[in-house]
This record gives structure tokens, C-alpha cells and sequence, in this order.
């Protein structure tokens, strides 16, 4: 087992920026993949953005251009870089990682509104 602490979330205005942290208990390195998923209220949970440990990365097309996921191993950390938020973007954020099985962190909450 992996402990996953997400931070970062917030209240920001449409076209605004967020950074997500997500700060695992152990090392990181060898946890492939690693992500984030978000849920909004009635909806379910859906995929946002993955990363493996050799750095390679999948989007939802929600979120490509927008939206840039990144891990520093030696800081045990992943990211999640939002830009131009939209409304539709908010939601519980849950950091993810593929570790004897699936981990998740408490979720952070993600609010987009004028």
C-alpha cells in the first residue's frame, strides 16, 4: 500500500489556474501508472490524466491543452498543471497510483466559478 495526500485545490475564477500536488508515503519511482481521476457531484468518477514512471503521458480529451500532468521521483510527487479552467472542470480531484493494486488519496476539491 501507497498513502496518496492530494493539496491544491481551491476556488478559482473561469480561465484561471490551479496546481494539484499529490505526495506519496514511499518512493515513487517503480509506481507505474500514476494519475488523477475527478469526480463531480452525480456524476461518476472519470480519468483525467495518467503518468508512467518513464514519463510518458495520457489525457481525456477534456483536458488536452489545458490540463499537464508531471512526477518528480526524487520528491516522491506528482502534478497536476490546470489552465484555462472551465466551470465543467470542477470536481473532487483524486490522486491515483498503480501500486499492488489501486491506491487513492482523500481528494481535493476543485471549484470553478465566477
Amino acid at each position: 500500500q501507497v498513502q496518496l495526500v492530494e493539496s491544491g485545490g481551491g476556488l478559482v475564477q473561469p480561465g484561471g489556474s490551479l496546481r494539484l500536488s499529490c505526495a506519496a508515503s514511499g518512493t515513487i519511482f517503480s509506481i507505474n501508472p500514476m494519475g488523477w481521476y475527478r469526480q463531480a457531484p452525480g456524476k461518476q468518477r472519470e480519468l483525467v490524466a495518467t503518468i508512467t514512471s518513464g514519463g510518458s503521458t495520457t489525457y481525456a480529451d477534456s483536458v488536452k491543452g489545458r490540463f499537464t500532468i508531471s512526477r518528480d521521483n526524487a520528491k516522491n510527487t506528482v502534478y497536476l498543471q490546470m489552465n484555462s479552467l472551465k466551470p465543467e472542470d470542477t470536481a473532487v480531484y483524486y490522486c491515483y497510483a498503480n501500486y499492488r493494486g489501486a491506491n487513492w488519496g482523500q481528494g481535493t476539491q476543485v471549484t470553478v466559478s465566477l
